[in-house]
């Protein structure tokens, strides 16, 4: 194993507006509080769905209740209430909770029509969600036909943000073949109804008769299993919450572990409830012996942002131009990402505090300019981080309460005080977001940052990495839409020899312009600067300050669309370029790349991961260049390509996040990180997919025999003309993060092959079983794994469960690619009967070349049909004409659909 790749952390970058979206849910007593809900900024006012919201998690608390055996329960919510909404007297400031740190977001639906709650989930089985989505539609019961009453949708999505388990039916294959009967996708197999093929068009649908694919020996894709609306089955709350027998959540008992379902896929053919066992909540509960209270809600409406800079002036601050690209990167931040209508106060600090200005209402480039001004100058004295604090807390309570309000904290200093003012802090109500420059920062100082929700950053004295302005760039305010913030197209940096040329382009795109700002900052002498737009005209009129060693210029209205370029010339010196922007319409969303790290701390050997998000408003981008660049507290950067290809650390391919493995640490401390994606020739705008994991929509149901039909779910326009190239760029801040438990080198080799994920089988001619999957490394997805082992079996459970002692596929022609490719291997079944209506499964497990096994594969199945005769058509015993949604369809008794013309192929009705 090379020197750089000294050990395995996965780094989770994320989607809110480049950091990590800290919730703030905790488990209290059995009773879950802090929960947040907030209402989007675009959703129309509308006072009722606030009183929707509190019936939903009112319903949902005893449902859960029972569900888990009495152990968990909905304690208290804030309700978020936008800024635009009517204040009312009972709408209270908050205080950490913001829009970035929402659990649930109440929004329009991403495609018209189409309400259904889902669950944003990128991480693995077991691991918690990022945000429930739900619609006003769906709060105010206009939904309740197809998903149920939301108080039990709640709980199904719940359990997916909470406890990282996944869906039980299948959108995509909704039957199966098992023992020669064909099945429908659910859990439990207790529920009953009638296998009925659906043909849609608009508004209305068309019943009639399944029909077997001849290729398969399963349903066609129009075929549903429609479910009777009287059951008796308990089970279960991932399958069917809207079924009012469903109670429970499937458990190791009823699981039906052949279906092939996401939650079989993902968690290793464990039931839900075997997976919300193993969750940190379950084991910090026991059942309780009295029922538990409703809900307590609060009302909270964000406001104006009010923020104040408390900067460290301590002697530490003059060495290595620290204070210099303090005021380089203070000045982006005044002059261009704090929001206009802002609060914005400084205070500086060494052994005391001094406030350098009282909160000033950002309404124009004067005050900006007069706060750019406020900033420290000069370096001396020691470091007391309490001092500044509390001084900040006494600028931002002439005016206001500290609650909901921020502190943006930076120091480079040792500070073994600072413990003493954790108590104050939490008690302000107010976020603080840290700033960490150097290796010296105090050790505590991310104690701040997870105690208020806040964003923890870390800069090195790497100047050409322009960490420090990074940091800077990536606070703007978590209570905005997307439409106000500022965006960073470009963050650049070079160390020049002799007169050298640092060259390059920024594209912007028809989605920014507004705002939109060049800062170029240099160590030495001032640079020669030309800037071209997009027609080629060299732009004037660069602001230089040869005292801060800054030149910036704000390009006037919107900018042109399309390719700047630039062109800096210096000698011998470090010159760094950053550019930001706006939204160019208040209704555009922009493209967004956004980051989160799943862990801001990580031991060797266990792994963290590393997701980035892009996307434009609900439409992920697809073919993007993205890369994660890592360093550590010595300066060392490592650039990491990320993927969306649904293997290895990526959990669903195509759908705009982009995921890897990293492991490339080689000391203890801090490391930050920072997202470069590009949109050129490949990238494109992908359609919005149906969610994988959200409530079940249901297409209909049968009431004493007779057939009701829901509206068929909105259809997503594959061919929208909104799919075309998309060319931009974007960088953002994923924050940073600590590390520990690092040995010396050399570094042991104890990262084995990532498990395979997407293992897919089919037959193809002569009984060959053809096996599709995404090649492992070596170390998790890096490198080249060294063989593969393939294993068979009759049984399902016996492939898991004693996989060393299944039958082995002879793999001895399998030479594994380079990780992240695709293979393809076909083999015969041997020493194993494979006949008509055999059910097969299959596994892979990948061993590296120090004889490291990955974990067992996702378990494929294939199961051999032999196509009987193809018999004549009979006709459907459905009436022909159309039939309206929502209708009845009288006289059509369930026993007589059957189905003659199947032969010997038995049919199962569920």
């Amino acid at each position: 194993m090379s020197k750089s790749r000294c050990s395995v952390f996965i780094l989770v970058l994320h989607l809110l507006e480049g950091a990590l979206s800290n919730s703030l849910i905790q488990l209290n007593n059995n009773g879950y509080e802090g929960i947040v809900i907030a209402i989007d900024h675009n959703v129309p006012e509308d006072e009722t769905l606030i009183q929707h919201i509190k019936d939903m998690v009112t319903q949902a608390s005893p449902y859960m209740f029972e569900a888990t055996g009495k152990r968990f329960f909905f304690k208290s919510v804030a309700i978020l209430i936008p800024e635009t909404w009517k204040s009312k007297p009972e709408y209270m400031r908050p205080k950490l909770e913001t829009y970035k740190n929402a659990d649930i977001l109440v929004a329009e639906p991403n495609v018209p029509g189409d309400d259904g709650p889902y669950t944003e989930q990128m991480g693995n089985c077991g691991e918690k969600g990022e945000r429930i989505h739900f619609t006003p539609e769906f709060l105010t019961g206009k939904k309740l036909q197809q998903y149920g009453p939301q108080g039990r949708a709640f709980v199904h999505e719940w359990a997916h943000l909470r406890w990282g388990v996944f869906e039980e039916y299948n959108n995509d294959q909704k039957f199966y073949l098992s023992k020669r009967k064909i099945k429908p996708v659910m859990c439990s197999e207790k529920f009953h109804g009638e296998n009925i093929a659906l043909k849609c068009q608009g508004g209305s649908c068309i019943p009639s008769s399944c029909r077997i694919d001849k290729n398969t020996g399963v349903f066609t894709k129009e075929c549903e299993f429609i479910l009777d609306e009287d059951q008796t089955e308990k089970v279960s709350i991932m399958f069917a919450q809207d079924i009012s027998s469903v109670t429970e959540f499937c458990t190791q008992k009823n699981h039906n572990k052949e279906s092939p379902n996401l939650q079989n896929q993902k968690c290793n053919l464990r039931s839900t409830w075997e997976v919300i066992q193993e969750s940190e909540d379950f084991k910090k509960t026991t059942p309780m012996a009295t029922q538990p209270p409703n809900p307590i809600f609060s009302l909270l409406q964000t406001g104006q942002r009010i923020v104040c800079l408390v900067l460290d002036k301590s002697g530490s601050m003059g060495g290595g131009d620290r204070l210099q690209r303090l005021n380089q990167a203070g000045k982006l931040f005044l002059l261009q990402t704090v929001e206009q209508g802002s609060w914005v106060g400084m205070v500086t600090f060494d052994s005391v505090a001094s406030v350098q200005s009282e909160l000033l209402q950002i309404n124009s480039k004067t005050e900006r300019d007069k706060l750019a001004k406020s900033l420290p100058t000069v370096a001396t004295g020691g470091t007391s981080i309490c001092s500044g604090l509390r001084s900040a807390f006494t600028v931002i309570r002439k005016r206001y309460p500290t609650d909901g309000s921020e502190i943006i904290l930076l120091t480079d200093g040792e500070d073994n005080t600072i413990s003493a003012c954790f108590k104050e802090v939490k008690q302000s109500g107010a976020i603080v977001h840290t700033v960490a420059l150097g290796p010296s920062a105090a050790k505590e100082l991310e104690e701040l940052s997870k105690m208020t929700g806040g964003l923890q950053t870390y800069a090195s004295d790497m100047i050409q990495n322009n960490g420090l302005i990074d940091a800077f760039g990536a606070l703007s305010s978590g209570n905005v839409a997307d439409t106000q913030r500022s965006i960073q197209l470009e963050s650049k940096g070079l160390t020049l020899q002799n007169a050298e040329w640092m060259n390059g382009t920024v594209t912007v795109d028809s989605t920014v312009g507004k705002d939109t700002a060049f800062l170029i900052t240099w160590t030495t002498n001032t640079p020669q600067i030309f800037l071209l737009d997009p027609s080629g005209k060299k732009q004037e009129g660069f602001v230089v300050d040869t005292n801060t060693k800054m030149a910036y210029l704000q390009i006037p209205g919107t900018a042109k669309v399309g390719v700047w370029r630039y062109s800096l010339q210096a000698t011998s010196q470090t010159l760094t370029l950053t550019v930001t922007s706006r939204a160019s319409s208040p209704t555009l969303p922009p493209v967004t790349v956004t980051s989160k790290m799943n862990k801001d701390t990580g031991k060797f050997p266990n792994p963290m991961i590393v997701y980035a998000k892009i996307h434009q408003g609900a439409m992920p981008i697809l073919r993007a260049s993205v890369t994660a660049l890592i360093e550590s507290a010595n300066g060392k950067t490592v650039t990491l390509e990320l993927l969306d290809n649904g293997a290895g650390a990526d959990a669903t391919k195509n759908d705009g996040v982009y995921s890897r493995y990293f492991m490339a640490y080689d000391e203890n401390g801090r490391y930050s990180v920072k997202v470069r994606a590009l949109g050129g020739v490949n990238a494109a705008k992908g359609s919005v997919m149906p969610k994988q994991n959200g409530a079940r929509y249901k297409a209909g149901w049968i009431k004493n025999g007779e057939i009701k039909l829901n509206p068929p779910r909105p259809e997503i326009n594959k061919d929208d003309p909104q799919e075309k190239q998309v060319c931009f760029s974007r960088t953002t801040s994923g924050g940073s993060f600590l590390t520990s438990d690092i040995p010396k080198a050399p570094i042991p080799d104890l990262f084995p092959p990532c498990r395979i994920t997407d293992l897919k089988a089919k037959i193809q001619g002569d009984n060959l079983i053809n096996l599709t999957w995404t090649a492992p490394g070596d170390d998790y997805d890096y490198g080249r794994a060294q063989k593969y082992i393939i294993g068979i079996s009759t049984d399902i459970l016996d492939l898991r469960d004693k996989f060393n002692n299944s039958l082995k596929v002879n793999t001895t022609d399998l030479i594994p690619n380079e990780a992240n490719s695709e293979e393809v291997f076909v083999f015969q079944p041997e020493d194993i009967a494979f006949e008509n209506g055999t059910d097969l499964f299959i596994a892979i497990q990948a061993v590296d070349k120090v004889n490291l096994k990955s974990d067992i594969s996702n378990i494929a199945q294939v199961s051999l049909f032999i196509p009987p005769p193809t018999p004549p058509e009979t006709p459907s015993p459905f009436p022909t004409p159309d039939i309206c949604v929502n209708s009845t369809i009288p006289g059509i008794h369930i026993l007589k659909i059957m189905w003659k013309w199947l032969g010997e192929l038995q049919v199962s009705l569920g």
